[in-house]
């Protein structure tokens, strides 16, 4: 007589009981067993699991204000990430920003876009304190499950002149990181002040000339017949190895659906990363090309770039919706480049520096026009690299201010160190 069905069951279990004591992981087998038999495993057994999961997840936080979010913070949060399983990001508020440093040039939301943006942030808190008070770390360690607060080596020093992070350094609960050499907020917008300090006393306050300037590349340096690239100033210097730590180190599937945007994406800014969520979501793979630093003086004006060229390609690869950048892409989208590529579209925004491509008879987009892959996307956001720009001409004494007293600031710090750049 064969055996039944239950007792075919019972022998099963028996089974997997022998197994789950013994402490051997077989998960995939088990679960197939499971399915098969129509037994689930208890509820209590996935409770367990889930505990022992989290347990096992080290949760690590790092805040900022990320304004004029630049390569270097999102090297930051790279580092820090590295440091745990998940990473969460506290964003700093706007009032908490203008009562410790000054005013912001980006405000909340476009900051919280850009972290959000990074590809290795996990979870992101809005409005967090500059300084980590007693309370806020309790809610970090108790409602948010944070084990470590992570921190560069530059200096975090609030108005009475003590350390923001002094609570998480007597709870053994900081961990510190490498500040990136050659770039920050300070030195990027010192690089657009240079051209207002170029301007005569007299001409200094006319916030819409300095505009025009801006926007058309004309500063008094190169109207005198000067070189006109007193805002590129850049001490950053790029590596393989930095580019390799940024890059995503996949390419795309055979059959995938490639997407295809270009631009210089000076100052990356939150209009940048909404048109690139919105590019993404139309294939599997998104290739974003660069515009050289002479291709983009050549279109945007003398004073363009503000960033260089590998800045501008490290500010892209760290944003979650890329998966591949062209540094020193053509300005025109050839037949040879989407055969090479194998590009499915060929995408623009509405919101951008110049829309009068179209006008033109020397139209970069012609190619894909005629071959019926060119696509105008609705832009999510009406922010330009000029807007960002007009922030800080038109508040630039404040500006100015806030970056002596930051530069007076860091010194002062690092005065006695060895600086050393971040990893």
């Amino acid at each position: 007589m064969g055996v039944s069905d239950e007792e075919k069951i019972r022998s099963t279990v028996r089974f997997l009981a022998t197994i789950l004591i013994g402490g051997v992981v077989v998960g995939v087998s088990l679960l197939g067993l499971s399915s098969k038999l129509h037994f689930p495993f208890p509820s209590s057994l996935s409770s367990f699991n889930d505990k022992k999961k989290k347990k096992g997840c080290v949760r690590v936080y790092m805040d900022g204000c990320f304004d004029m979010m630049h390569y270097g913070h999102c090297n930051a949060l790279r580092q820090a990430r590295a440091l745990g399983d998940q990473l969460v990001v506290g964003v700093v508020s706007d009032p908490e920003i203008i009562a410790n440093k000054g005013p912001p040039v980006t405000p909340l939301k476009e900051r919280m876009i850009m972290v959000n943006g990074v590809k290795w942030v996990d979870e992101v808190i809005p409005d967090a304190p500059y300084a980590i008070t007693e309370d806020f770390m309790k809610k970090l360690f108790d409602e948010y499950n944070i084990d470590f607060i992570i921190h560069g080596d530059d200096p975090c020093v609030l108005p009475d002149g003590t350390d923001a992070y002094a609570l998480a350094k007597k709870a053994g609960r900081y961990k510190q990181i490498k500040r990136t050499e050659g770039v920050s907020s300070t030195d990027i917008v010192g690089r657009m002040l240079l051209c207002v300090r170029e301007r005569p006393i007299s001409d200094s306050n006319n916030h819409s000339s300095l505009q025009r300037q801006f926007s058309h590349g004309h500063s008094q340096k190169f109207e005198d017949g000067g070189s006109g690239s007193g805002t590129r100033v850049s001490h950053f210097l790029p590596t393989s190895r930095r580019i390799v730590q940024f890059s995503n180190g996949k390419g795309p599937r055979p059959d995938a659906r490639i997407i295809y945007i270009d631009g210089a994406f000076d100052l990356f800014h939150a209009g940048h990363v909404e048109i690139l969520r919105v590019a993404r979501e139309l294939g599997d793979f998104l290739l974003v090309g660069i515009h050289n630093d002479q291709t983009v003086s050549a279109t945007r004006g003398a004073h363009r770039p503000i960033m260089n060229l590998h800045e501008r390609s490290l500010s892209v690869l760290a944003c979650r919706y890329v998966d591949e950048v062209i540094i020193g892409a053509p300005w025109e989208v050839s037949k040879d480049m989407i055969t090479t590529f194998n590009i499915s579209l060929v995408v623009h925004g509405t919101v951008a520096e110049n829309n009068d491509f179209q006008k033109e008879t020397s139209n970069p987009y012609n190619v894909p026009i005629s071959m019926g892959i060119f696509k105008i996307l609705e832009s999510p956001l009406d922010v330009t690299t000029t807007t960002i720009i007009r922030r800080i001409v038109s508040n630039h004494e404040a500006y100015q201010k806030r970056n002596e007293k930051k530069a007076a600031s860091e010194k002062r710090y690092y005065e006695d160190k060895t600086y050393v750049s971040g990893d």
